[in-house]
């Protein structure tokens, strides 16, 4: 699966496909060309679950407790 397919998926739809081809690849009836394709598309899908994953955990650390407001957030900062 090309990268910019997997990066305007949802995490779920990302996460459910990825459980998907875990499952066919342990199946163990897949040729091997075949299985190198499943595995760098469930490359793909990880990476983007992880970034995904990191968002939420950026976002919900900004989370001001006392006012109830989310602080703007600077990617480029929090990964430094």
């Amino acid at each position: 699966m090309p990268k910019s397919k997997t990066s305007k998926i949802s995490f779920e739809d990302a996460l459910e496909r990825l459980e998907s081809l875990i499952e066919s690849m342990e199946d163990g009836e897949i040729p091997l060309a075949d299985l190198v394709k499943k595995f760098e598309e469930g490359t793909q899908l990880m990476k983007s679950c992880q970034a995904d994953l990191k968002q939420a955990e950026l976002t919900i650390e900004k989370l001001n407790l006392d006012t109830d407001t989310l602080e703007a957030l600077d990617p480029k900062t929090e990964s430094e």
